[in-house]
């Protein structure tokens, strides 16, 4: 049986895939969970958010506050490092209202 000319290139790499030992082939890497589960309320201008940490791995948070006002400053939180098992609390506040409100993750 007589391979085509575009298959039979296709076939030698398949083949030669199939003949190395398991160890030499890359393998993707499975992505560990990852990251604080956040909640967050606004009253006001006045903003709160706890973040729980159910993973093995330390998760390093920032609360970040977008004011409405063009003239009001946004805010960022100093970074908090959340330990496996460990729920933080991260305030911050506007003058005046809070547009917007996010928390950020990093790894430590």
């Amino acid at each position: 049986m007589r391979l085509s000319r575009s298959l039979a290139p296709v076939t030698v790499a398949v083949a030669l895939v199939m003949s190395l030992p398991y160890g030499a082939a890359p393998h993707a890497r499975v992505a560990e969970p990852f990251g604080s589960e956040c909640r967050t309320r606004v009253q006001g201008s006045q903003v709160i958010a706890y973040c729980h940490n159910p993973y093995a791995d330390a998760d390093r948070v920032r609360l970040h506050i977008e004011c409405s006002r063009w003239w009001d400053l946004d805010t960022d939180s100093s970074p908090i490092d959340t330990g496996p098992a460990a729920t933080v609390r991260l305030t911050g506040r506007c003058w005046k209202e809070v547009r917007s409100v996010w928390v950020s993750h990093q790894k430590p």
